[in-house]
């Protein structure tokens, strides 16, 4: 008996997830923990779980997700686009679905480098004329 396995890769700044889905109950673990535990706050859980929604698998496929690098937030972007793109595999019907609602677009804002000569990227030391 052969079980379909679904594996992709989500980026976001710079924190990197690998998802694997199967068929299953609906269990969602990250980095050996539950969803809940690893991310600590709601609104991100349901971010992560918005594309299974928007297809209607939320329960019926069990996420493993091995996140690395960055924040919290960063990795819930990760993981909801690598979650995203197992979905397209596993369907093409998905894949117009999830296109049409954003979730198959990278999100390519990076934090900006500090300036030399300034406090921050865009915040300046104070100006004296006198």
């Amino acid at each position: 008996m052969t079980i379909a396995v679904y594996q992709a890769t989500g980026r976001r700044k710079t924190s990197v997830a690998s998802v694997r889905l199967i068929l299953g109950t609906g269990k969602k673990t990250v980095n050996g923990k539950a969803l809940k535990e690893y991310l600590g706050r709601e609104t991100l859980v349901t971010l992560v779980e918005q594309p299974l929604e928007a297809v209607g698998m939320n329960g019926k496929a069990d996420v493993v997700c091995i996140a690395r690098g960055g924040g919290v937030s960063g990795q819930a972007g990760a993981m909801r686009l690598a979650i995203a793109r197992a979905l397209a595999l596993m369907d093409q019907n998905h894949a117009k679905t999830l296109r049409k609602n954003g979730f198959l677009t990278r999100d390519s804002r990076m934090v900006e480098r500090k300036k030399y000569g300034q406090v921050k990227a865009r915040k300046r030391f104070q100006y004296s004329k006198r």
